[in-house]
């Protein structure tokens, strides 16, 4: 690998992938195009120009850290409108080539999430974003599945012990090609087109050593009117989170910690699910609003719970045993029952974002949600969907893809990469 180029060498990773690999990977990056390069950090483009070129802010987000961007900061309330999920399998050769490609991750996550201005060298910048690219908020976080971890690397005793493959809950319709990966890189940034010239950057300079598995891209609503934005089913969504801004919190519930049965190279990541979800809202439409409230357990109007009048107020159920006021099916009483049972398995961290795609055959609308959660435990988030498993919205969506991913430590800095602590010899 180049180093000064942040890039690995040509050949040393990957290999030949076929016919098929490569009309995959040509799919995967004309998607990214359609919807909206450069080497180690040559300059941080000012602050004033990128906050004014982009409309948004803040610009940039510290890419060092004992954890990695795009999870607690920006927090879930300030998150970023435009994402995109995308899924990869690794093709690296062995381990040394395993680590080449985390570093040349690293130093392209690195150099986009700051911009400027790209050396003139091969691979030259697409130039989407002109002569200066402008980091317009981008976060990139990395996480790994559970197929890093099988003999191909000697990676097995490292593995976070609740990593595993994502299963069908009752009801789901999971497509295989649409599911798991080696590697998840989570991207989020202010507009589509920065999304799209980094994950071009991205692929460009590491040459053959990331094969494109899925990729889901998705949007937040802004608030209507005020308050937490609503998904395509015309409710708030995400109105119960813990609060990132405290650390005792986050640290009991989302981060993962040292001297724990997980490996100790884990302290610092977390566990994340994601899950798409396509909705059928012709027939969510039909159903009355009474009967809508009923199923997830908020007003529509104001995110409130049913008793009440605003989305602030939480949800209590103590008074409620026989569920007259908020019905033991409804989606955010299965959620989180508020019992002694169920009070371990309970709070994550949500991070979604909404997806609006070209109507499938017949023309039917194809929209949804792009569930993204992280949690300190993998179980918790298992518990919790496994009880929704039979709640009556299950009528009205249908999940389909998505996967179980470990998100890596954060880079601690310009000497550290990603999945240094995995990868230690």
């Amino acid at each position: 690998m180049d180093d000064s180029h942040g890039r690995i060498g040509r050949g040393a990773i990957g290999g030949a992938q076929g016919e098929g690999a490569g009309v995959r990977r040509r799919s995967f990056l004309k998607g990214a195009m359609a919807l909206g390069a450069a080497g180690v950090a040559a300059g941080r483009m000012p602050e004033a120009t990128a906050r004014a070129a982009t409309g948004h802010g803040p610009s940039t987000f510290p890419f060092h850290g004992l954890h990695q961007a795009g999870i607690d900061r920006p927090p879930p309330t300030q998150a970023q409108p435009v994402a995109g999920f995308a899924s990869f399998e690794v093709t690296a050769a062995n381990r040394n080539q395993l680590t080449d490609l985390f570093r040349a991750l690293t130093d392209r996550a690195r150099f986009l999430a700051s911009g400027g201005a790209p050396p003139n060298t091969a691979p030259r910048d697409n130039d989407l974003l002109g002569a200066m690219v402008v980091p317009d908020g981008l976060t990139i976080t990395a996480a790994v599945g559970a197929s890093l971890f099988d003999d191909r690397y000697g990676l097995a005793p490292r593995k976070p012990v609740q990593l595993e493959r994502m299963r069908a809950f009752e009801h789901d319709d999971l497509d295989e090609e649409q599911c798991h990966g080696d590697l998840l890189l989570q991207l989020c940034a202010n507009h589509q087109d920065v999304l799209a010239h980094a994950l071009v950057d991205i692929m460009a300079h590491t040459d053959g050593a990331l094969r494109p598995r899925w990729r889901a891209d998705g949007f937040r609503n802004p608030p209507r009117p005020s308050g937490t934005p609503r998904d395509m089913l015309g409710f708030k969504d995400g109105i119960a989170n813990p609060d990132t801004g405290d650390a005792r919190q986050m640290n009991q519930l989302v981060w993962a910690q040292p001297r724990t049965r997980e490996p100790a190279w884990t302290a610092g990541g977390t566990y994340q699910a994601v899950r798409v979800v396509r909705f059928f809202i012709e027939k969510w439409n039909t159903v009355p609003i009474g009967r809508q409230e009923s199923i997830i357990g908020r007003r529509k109007a104001t995110g409130a719970p049913l008793y009440g009048t605003d989305e602030s107020q939480d949800p209590v159920y103590t008074n409620d045993p026989q569920g007259r006021l908020t019905p033991l099916h409804a989606h955010i009483r299965l959620a989180n029952p508020q019992t002694p049972e169920t009070a371990a398995t309970s709070a994550i961290l949500r991070r979604s974002y909404q997806f609006d795609r070209a109507p499938g055959p017949g023309g039917a609308t194809d929209m949804g949600h792009v569930f993204c959660c992280y949690q300190r435990e993998l179980h918790t988030y298992i518990a919790m969907q496994t009880r929704l498993e039979s709640e009556p919205l299950v009528e009205y969506i249908s999940p389909f893809g998505g996967g179980y991913f470990f998100v890596l430590p954060g880079v601690r800095d310009t000497h550290d990469h990603y999945a240094s602590g995995l990868l230690a010899t």
